[in-house]
């Protein structure tokens, strides 16, 4: 059932799409021959030309958000997300459209027109997004389409159920209640919902409440009872749902695979694997380059004003661990004294910490220290956008506090990172740190790359002001 609602979302989305593209070739038709908002020199194109491209962009552009995931269901996925998801995949469509005419001899295309049609696409497809999405959930929190659920297990994995289908409201889910053997939850409310009685009272439930499903969200320790749950409720006609017993295990986002008809169940799948690997290393590797060709001439400048100084050396180079647990060596241009680590300790770096010399103070501020380590993502050590590498001490120290923070290195450490961007840097909350870097590992879209790095130039800007 939740797929089906996933599938039904999924196709007026697409729908909402292509209807709001097509609008969008007319408008952008209408702005830029009819309001001539840059006036027209060679007469005013017959508009037949311009409408074979609708069947081009309705076929065009669906398959372009299904490769962006703009028909995938994400668990958090947040308006400004799916906005700048939606930005991103109508100008690489218009792209790809702009390249494919040029190939296109019969007719010659405004290319004021296909940047307006870009523009005016993004706002609509957005715009019918929001108001689909909108109307879903007022339909479906009115009380209409609802599917009423009983859940079996009030323990943590029910508890858990009946609180991912509280933050789902779109979905259509309300829970009856909860089906529990222990006595001291019995008549009482568990999570504010209520135990209505025990597994073996299944049948009188139903008999007493509607109910539509059944989840099943019992340990593995209670098989039985789990069967015998499935068995009575195809008597009784419920749709039987079962959540495995995999929360102790859980880290990142199952994923179902098939080995030659059997299912197996991986819980390592994250979003950044395959093809959007791919991409996103293009991404770091190209802008890197970008950046260093950009800023290369201040290198020398920086170098001989730390020289200057002190005497010591340029830059300050330190073992961490990144990717896969793998040493490597990040470099900064160095802002503290060269006795900084004298005692041979990792340390942070504090407020107004003594060991940052005038020029590092400087540096620091612009985070110009931070230019060398472009070179690491140019060598493949780094990534732009990631998890801040720790210290192989620190990541022993934390890897025996916190069980799930060697995950973190499933991915390229990153110059910042989703908990930089929130206020976590230097000498902050580890699990608040690790709890952010999880999240971006299971979340991660080339638009919450770009979210991240617009964040950090703004937060770069705003110390160097300040």
């Amino acid at each position: 059932m939740i797929q089906r609602r996933r599938q039904i979302e999924a196709l007026l989305k697409l729908a909402g799409d292509v209807g709001a593209t097509v609008v969008a070739v007319l408008v952008a038709y209408w702005l830029r021959f009819e309001v001539q908002i840059q006036p027209v020199t060679k007469g005013l194109p017959p508009i037949e030309a311009y409408l074979r491209l609708v069947p081009v962009v309705a076929v065009l552009w669906p398959l372009v958000f299904y490769f962006q995931h703009l028909y995938h269901r994400r668990r958090i996925l947040s308006r400004a997300d799916e906005a700048m998801r939606v930005a991103l995949s109508v100008l690489l469509a218009t792209v790809l459209l702009t390249a494919s005419l040029t190939f296109y001899r019969e007719f010659s295309y405004s290319r004021l027109f296909l940047a307006v049609f870009a523009l005016v696409d993004a706002v609509l497809v957005i715009i019918t997004r929001f108001a689909i999405r909108a109307a879903l959930g007022r339909i479906r929190r009115s009380g209409g389409n609802l599917q009423q659920v009983l859940v079996a297990g009030a323990g943590e994995l029910g508890r858990e159920v009946v609180e991912r289908l509280r933050e789902h409201r779109e979905f259509g889910f309300r829970v009856v209640g909860f089906l529990d053997d222990d006595p001291g939850k019995q008549q009482r409310k568990v999570h504010g919902v209520q135990v209505l009685g025990t597994i073996q009272d299944l049948e009188a439930v139903v008999e007493q409440h509607p109910v539509d499903q059944l989840v099943i969200a019992l340990p593995l320790s209670a098989h039985q009872r789990t069967v015998q749950l499935i068995r009575s409720a195809g008597q009784l006609l419920l749709e039987v749902k079962v959540v495995p017993d995999l929360l102790q295990y859980y880290v990142l986002r199952a994923g179902v695979e098939d080995l030659d008809g059997l299912p197996v169940i991986n819980l390592s799948q994250i979003p950044l694997d395959g093809w959007n690997q791919i991409v996103k290393r293009t991404f770091d590797v190209s802008v890197a380059l970008l950046a260093l060709l950009l800023t290369g001439w201040m290198f020398p400048i920086i170098a001989w004003l730390i020289k200057r100084e002190d005497g010591g050396p340029v830059f300050f180079t330190q073992v961490r661990t990144g990717m896969d647990g793998r040493s490597f060596r990040l470099h900064k241009f160095r802002s503290m004294g060269v006795d900084a680590s004298a005692n041979g300790q990792p340390q942070w770096t504090r407020t107004r910490d003594p060991r940052i010399t005038r020029i590092g103070a400087v540096l620091r501020r612009f985070n110009l220290d931070e230019l060398p380590q472009l070179i690491n993502v140019v060598t493949g050590d780094m990534s732009l956008v990631g998890p801040r590498p720790e210290q192989p001490e620190y990541v022993e120290r934390f890897r025996a506090r916190y069980p799930d923070y060697n995950t973190r290195h499933l991915v390229r450490s990153g110059i910042t990172g989703w908990a930089q961007v929130n206020g976590l840097r230097g000498d902050t909350s580890i699990r608040q740190r690790m709890v952010h870097d999880l999240y971006y590992i299971q979340n991660w879209s080339f638009a919450l790359d770009l979210r991240i790095l617009w964040r950090t130039l703004r937060l770069a800007v705003a110390d160097a002001r300040g």
